[in-house]
């Protein structure tokens, strides 16, 4: 039988392609500049301030007529931790995007995030959270590594950012999943996989309707639609199950994408 010599190129590819079988992407998709700017119109939309203000007056905070709301600063691509990635699919990213965030004040100081996602040809705001958590991780993320791509570990409300192989956190939550100094990828890919590759979506944990973690009571869900559906009001381009973030709930983050949860708290169990 006759061998063929590979030359020491071609060798060292072969040999990384046995020992790297499920090598990761390392740039999440990006948000282009003009969805950027569309999602920025939808949040700073008349609509869109008449809603804000009463999102901010909810609680008597601030008078209605005087919360005077507005868009600060330029929308925001925020990423999530991707099914894929967490499957060890080959080339696929850390994280995928989920929306676009832009930070609104009001006229004494409180801050909420809109969320935006296209639909169709438009952009539109499908939820208003309380913080601006989307804004200052952004920032954080591109601070302590320029060009990196900052996502959220929903699971455990954990940000990081990661580039170049290197996953390194941004909050107290992923200090605790992952040490002061971070980790490499393919440890993050692990430590993610044998959190959550059972609970994918289609597996059974899926099914179950258990995805996101809350077990909220139903008097919770009742006190919370109520007052979501005086946030959104009649014409709010803003949904009243949306708008439920008033009250800390917001669209899901989780594996599935399907599920509503508490907002800026620590979920219950892994998903």
């Amino acid at each position: 039988m006759k061998l063929t010599r590979l030359a020491p190129a071609a060798l060292a590819a072969a040999l990384i392609g046995l020992a790297a079988p499920h090598a990761f992407a390392d740039q999440a998709p990006l948000a282009s500049a003009e969805s950027k700017a569309a999602a920025h119109r939808a949040a700073s939309a008349p609509a869109t301030l008449d809603t804000l203000s009463r999102f901010f007056a909810r609680d008597g905070k601030v008078a209605l007529k005087a919360a005077a709301p507005h868009i600060e600063g330029d929308a925001v691509p925020v990423y999530a931790l991707s099914p894929q990635f967490v499957a060890g699919k080959a080339g696929a990213p850390v994280a995928q995007l989920e929306y676009l965030a832009s930070t609104a004040v009001s006229s004494d100081g409180q801050k909420a995030s809109l969320w935006t996602v296209e639909q169709g040809s438009a952009w539109t705001v499908v939820n208003i959270a309380t913080g601006d958590d989307e804004s200052r991780y952004t920032a954080a993320g591109a601070a302590k590594l320029p060009g990196g791509t900052v996502f959220q570990e929903p699971q455990i409300n954990a940000w990081y950012v990661e580039k170049g192989g290197k996953v390194l956190p941004l909050d107290e939550d992923a200090v605790k999943a992952v040490g002061t100094n971070g980790t490499t990828l393919a440890a993050y890919q692990k430590r993610v996989s044998k959190a959550y590759g059972d609970k994918l979506p289609g597996s059974a944990y899926d099914r179950s309707g258990k995805a996101g973690g809350y077990a909220e009571t139903a008097e919770e869900t009742r006190a919370q639609a109520a007052q979501a559906a005086a946030v959104a009001g009649g014409d709010s381009p803003v949904t009243a199950v949306s708008a439920v973030a008033g009250v800390g709930a917001v669209l899901a983050l989780g594996l599935t994408g399907t599920a509503a949860l508490r907002r800026r708290r620590r979920p219950a169990g892994q998903a």
